[in-house]
């Protein structure tokens, strides 16, 4: 881990500071002045930056937007005294992670330096999987075993069927397949077969010839033509029309096709991949989809999982897309606070990774602080959740989204499992001050921490990123914590 950099023109600020986070083992440097941090940039820069709002000369707002020029990751503290709210609010919406009013309790100030250090983390080490893997992303399982399958069908020119509910990313895995292929030079052509008028749909994808019907005023190449040595993308298959499911089908099976109102009959040497959000099996059962098309078409399947199937990918695709949207639009790229990434990861999302990168599209241009919190997300995604999101909002501190909601258990309702809790604990609090027990308070938040990190990870099997996801606790938090309480196996 870098160094945490202070920079406050009052000593005292600098001493105390220095001495918090020393006993938390977090490094850190103090300056009395920005100039001396911006002189220091030029060869190093900090894990994390805390910065009195007024100094002589460079002031924190002037830092600030100089400290983001040149690392628009780089979390921002801004120290500030309650005269300098509106200042510092200015500046929290200008990119600072947050801002820490003066006088300032330690400890939460400690705090809040630590989840800035962790966000500092997560970001660098996104950074590095999105320069790994920039065309597809995931960590899940499932999205390895496509991965895997990828690599495996490069050197082929296989028919390829993908299967996945709408906005699972079948066009993303159809276009890696080809860029990794012995085709990748040759072109690439998509057709969506339910975006196409159905009588257009024959000349669209075998072209004509002039004269061919009314309008044909000219020789047409189609898209089979059109991707002549590289590979043909046909896109919602389900949804082809019976008669052109023989001429298809007869491409496949010949190798050759005609345009319409040819003679001539062309060679096809496109690959094609084929894709679907539909039961191909139960349309073929149906009548609607011919079967021996089917079984030419379905030479190896790939299915993609819905985004719900994976949902430890959420946070790494959140940050790609809060990044590519950052940058589309010449902005700095958005942050979601853990509260925001614990609601959505556990959102439904029937449009899949589409839905989540317009969701982080419009939270670019609409939110109104560099960090995303819950309150901040448009008002249907708010209401678009289950009622497994209630205790999940609840155990963050996060305030439950309003409008129509399922019910919510309270430790006062009789189907609160185990009972009243809340009158259990007030039940050994007492039973422990009567005994002149020391330390009272530390030894029950010990005791509860300790209980709701093994429920946790019991509930993700061990899986600790999913255990701090679903506790809306950062990864370096619950790892510390582990450790702090002796929970390691």
């Amino acid at each position: 881990m870098k160094t945490v950099w202070i920079v406050d023109d009052d000593r005292s600020i600098r001493w105390v500071l220095e001495k918090a986070l020393s006993r938390e083992n977090i490094p850190c440097r103090a300056f009395g002045g920005a100039q001396e941090v911006l002189a220091e940039l030029e060869h190093d820069s900090p894990q994390v930056l805390v910065s009195d709002i007024r100094m002589p000369g460079v002031n924190g707002t002037e830092l600030l937007r100089a400290v983001k020029r040149k690392h628009p990751a780089l979390p921002v503290i801004i120290m500030t005294a309650f005269s300098d709210l509106d200042s510092a609010v200015s500046s929290f919406q200008g990119g600072a992670f947050e801002y820490l009013p003066k006088p300032f309790d330690v400890d939460k100030a400690v705090e809040l330096i630590r989840r800035a250090v962790d966000e500092s983390v997560r970001e660098s080490q996104a950074d590095e999987s999105l320069a790994d893997v920039p065309e597809i992303l995931g960590q899940a399982a499932s999205m390895q075993e496509v991965f895997r399958a990828i690599g495996r069908l490069s050197q082929s020119n296989v028919t390829v069927l993908l299967t996945g509910e709408s906005g699972s990313g079948k066009e993303v895995v159809a276009r890696a397949l080809h860029k990794h292929s012995p085709r990748a030079n040759m072109p690439f052509i998509a057709l969506n077969m339910a975006a196409i008028p159905r009588d257009l749909l024959e000349s669209e994808l075998f072209g004509h010839e002039r004269g061919a019907f009314t309008g044909a005023q000219a020789m047409r190449r189609g898209r089979f033509e059109q991707a002549e040595g590289g590979t043909l993308f046909l896109d919602e298959i389900g949804d082809m029309p019976s008669e052109l499911q023989t001429r298809l089908l007869r491409v496949l099976s010949d190798g050759t096709y005609y345009r319409v109102g040819g003679h001539q009959p062309i060679k096809a040497s496109a690959r094609v991949i084929a894709a679907t959000h539909q039961n191909l099996e139960e349309r073929v059962r149906q009548g609607s989809f011919r079967e021996d098309l089917y079984h030419r078409l379905n030479v190896i399947k790939l299915r993609l999982p819905p985004l719900r199937e994976r949902r430890e990918d959420i946070a790494l695709l959140s940050r790609h897309f809060l990044a590519k949207s950052g940058t589309e639009l010449g902005v700095e790229s958005k942050r979601l606070s853990d509260e925001a990434l614990a609601f959505i990861s556990h959102l439904p999302f029937p449009g899949n990774v589409r839905q989540l990168e317009n969701l982080c599209h419009w939270l670019t241009v609409l939110a109104p602080a560099q960090v995303v919190k819950i309150e901040d997300l448009p008002l249907e995604v708010r209401h678009d959740t289950s009622s497994s999101l209630e205790p999940l909002a609840a155990s963050t501190g996060a305030s439950a989204p309003s409008g129509p909601r399922s019910p919510v258990l309270v430790p006062s309702d009789p189907q609160w499992p185990n009972g009243d809790w809340l009158s259990q604990l007030a039940t050994e609090v007492e039973r422990q001050l009567k005994a002149g027990n020391p330390d009272v308070m530390e030894h029950l938040v010990r005791e509860f921490e300790a209980a709701v990190i093994r429920t946790a990870l019991k509930h993700t099997h061990g899986r600790r990123i999913d255990a701090a996801t679903r506790l809306g606790v950062g990864r370096n938090t619950i790892t510390r914590k582990i450790q702090d309480l002796g929970l390691e196996e």
